[in-house]
Formats: structure tokens, sequence, C-alpha cells
């Protein structure tokens, strides 16, 4: 299906980022992938060749650019497989917290970093007891003097071991004690409008990186926990207001749900084109795997999936775009688009045979890849959840 989304100048960007990728991911993803964690110069040479926030206006360092840059970097990444350099997490996912809800200041101080590659970010939401429940979120932050104290433990957190710069979610006001003696009940905290947003820089004392956590795929993704014990900020790491954080929380989840579809849909993509080749080549019985009945069943219902797939997401792109809030649309395309690059891995996997289940073979390791698409993010129920609920259920 043609895509009239992209411009010339779009179409010249990607060229260019489908070079950098050759030169600059592809002679290093087994050695990534070996070490779980990209090389830390390869984001300084992603942000020198403008593939870092590129839609950050020109006044914070940024090349001027829109989404669609960023689509055609997350798109050219899933591309080669890459799942671990995480520059769509980085330039689409946390940076715009900084720049929709930073003070001049925290804007001046973080975005031509971000820029350039020299800062690397992350976001801590989840904690060993809370992923979905932000309610349930234990991480405390309690004022001191002119600053905060942040005390508590996140996990799985993408980022973790290179990041400079974390925006981490804590609870900013406590639940009310029990009174001494028998009194009017307190009202109780709602615990949406008790979380705050903090930017905490890495080398800060009382912020400790935890294990490297191994994990089922992104082999090449520094995924870690977090820790923070005693953890002083000043009063200007404060993100936005206080107690506005879980509304922030809401307002970029939406994005960042676009942001996976994206990449799922790319990735869903390049696996049936290789699968496609792989069954023209591959002979059994006398003729190529393609001939086969079974095979070109499941491979047409497989396409078939993929370009409705990317109809849908394509007119999604632009209505972000345009401003619009598409908080129902968007967690239906991390639902449809994560849940059918799981159907469309499993079918092109089996199609491989016991070559599939090799961990030479790209088609291994995006299968792998893929079962986390479903769950980061907001799981598959909580989209459902979030859709009906926007339906009026």
């Amino acid at each position: 299906m043609r895509r009239t989304l992209f411009s010339d100048e779009h179409d010249l960007f990607r060229d260019a980022v489908r070079r950098f990728v050759q030169r600059e991911v592809v002679p290093h993803q087994a050695r990534w992938r070996e070490a779980g964690s990209v090389d830390r110069d390869a984001w300084r040479r992603a942000g020198e060749a403008g593939l870092l926030c590129p839609w950050m206006p020109e006044a914070h360092g940024g090349p001027g650019g829109d989404f669609l840059h960023s689509v055609v970097v997350m798109e050219e990444l899933a591309r080669v497989y890459e799942s671990g350099f995480a520059m769509g997490l980085h330039s689409d996912i946390v940076v715009p917290y900084i720049h929709a809800y930073g003070s001049p200041a925290q804007k001046a101080r973080w975005l031509p970093g971000c820029v350039s590659g020299e800062v690397v970010t992350a976001i801590a939401m989840t904690e060993p007891g809370a992923g979905s429940d932000l309610a349930a979120m234990a991480t405390t932050a309690r004022r001191d003097g002119d600053g905060w104290v942040l005390d508590g433990a996140k996990t799985f957190i993408s980022n973790a071991v290179l990041c400079d710069l974390c925006i981490v979610a804590a609870k900013t006001e406590a639940e009310p004690a029990e009174p001494a003696e028998p009194a009017e009940p307190a009202k109780p905290v709602d615990p949406h409008r008790a979380i705050s947003l903090f930017l905490v820089p890495k080398d800060i004392p009382g912020f400790t990186v935890g294990r490297k956590l191994a994990k089922m795929g992104m082999a090449s993704q520094d995924t870690a926990e977090l820790f923070f014990e005693g953890c002083r900020v000043p009063a200007d790491a404060l993100l936005g207001a206080e107690g506005a954080g879980f509304l922030m929380l809401m307002q970029k989840l939406a994005p960042e749900r676009l942001a996976v579809a994206v990449i799922c849909q790319a990735v869903a993509e390049q696996v049936l084109a290789d699968t496609i080749a792989y069954t023209k080549d591959r002979q059994v019985f006398g003729r190529p795997l393609s001939k086969i009945q079974n095979t070109r069943f499941t491979l047409a219902q497989c396409a078939t999936e993929v370009e409705v797939g990317r109809a849908f997401l394509d007119r999604l792109i632009v209505e972000h775009m345009e401003g619009g809030m598409l908080v129902k649309e968007c967690s239906m395309a991390k639902l449809w688009q994560s849940e059918m690059l799981g159907r469309v891995v499993d079918a092109c996997l089996q199609l491989f045979g016991g070559y599939g289940y090799m961990l030479e073979y790209p088609i291994t390791r995006a299968f792998m890849d893929a079962r986390v698409q479903r769950i980061y993010a907001g799981t598959s129920e909580i989209m459902k959840v979030i859709i009906a609920k926007q339906l009026g259920l």
C-alpha cells in the first residue's frame, strides 16, 4: 500500500537514517546483545546525526522536524530488528515530558543534551508492587527544607544503566494517620492527586542502579532496577506542579502507546517481508516452500493483517500530528498492533521450521522481542479497559 504521509524531506531523512543504521548499528548488534547494552558512544553518534528528538524546536537545540521524523527512526531500527537501542523511548516518550511540562530553566538545562546524545533519559514508574495500578505506587517524595527526599524502588526500567537523567514518579502526599482519639474520619487522599514527577540526575547521592535484569527478549536493552534511599533533590527538580504527575502521565501515555504501535507495525512488516523471501528460497519436496498451499494461505492472512494495521496506524499518526486527543484510538492501536505482531511473528516463525528456533535467525529474536509489546506501556487487558471506558461502558 502506498503511503502518503511523508514528504520528500522525510524520504531524504530516511535515506540518511538507513545509512546510519547500516554503519553504526548493524555491525555492533551481536556484541550489544552479548553485553546486554548499547555502546554509550552510539547515543552520541545518533545525536550528531540528528536522530535523537528530531521533532525538537531549534530554540532548544533540535533540528525542528516533526513526529514523522521520529517515525522514520523507529521504523528503520525495526527494519534491522534492533530492539535495544531505545531511541524511541528517549526521543518520543521521556523527553516530551520535559518539553511539555518543564520550566524554562529545566528546558535550557536538559533539552540540548537530550538532542545531542550527551543526556540519555529514562522514566521510572513501575515498581515491584505497582505496574498498571499507579495508585499503588509506594515510592515517596517528602519535603525537606528547600528540597525533596525520595525513597523507594523501581523495576523494569529501560535505559536504567546508561541514563543520565531519570523522570521519577513518586507520591508527594501521605495517607492520613489514624487519629489518637475518636474523631471525624479523615478524608482519604486521592491517590491520583498525590503523584508528582521529578527530574533526577543519575549522579545524585542516594540514586542507585540495581542489577541488570535478564530478559526473554530485547537482549541489548539495559533494563534494571532503581533504588532511591534518602535521595535528596532540589526544589527545582519537581517537573510541573506538585500533585500533577498522574495527569501528566495520562496525557503522555497515549503518545507512548502510539510509539509502541509504530514499532510493532514496522517489525511485523519486516518479519513478513523476510519470511516471504525465505519461503521463496527454501526448497521442500522438490519445490519452493512458497508454492505449498499452507504457506500461501498463512502468508496471505499475515499480509492482510499487516495491511489493515498500516491503514489504521497511518491515519492515526496524521490525527496525532494534528493535535487530536486520541486516548481511545492510541489504546486501540497499541492493542491491535501488538497483538497483530504476536500473531504474525508466530505464524512466520513456524514456516522457518527448526531454523526458526535458532538464535542466529532474526525471526527468532523478533519472536522473543515481540512478547513484551503486549505488556509494557499498558497490557492488552488495560487497553481494553481504557477503550471500554472511552466507549462509555
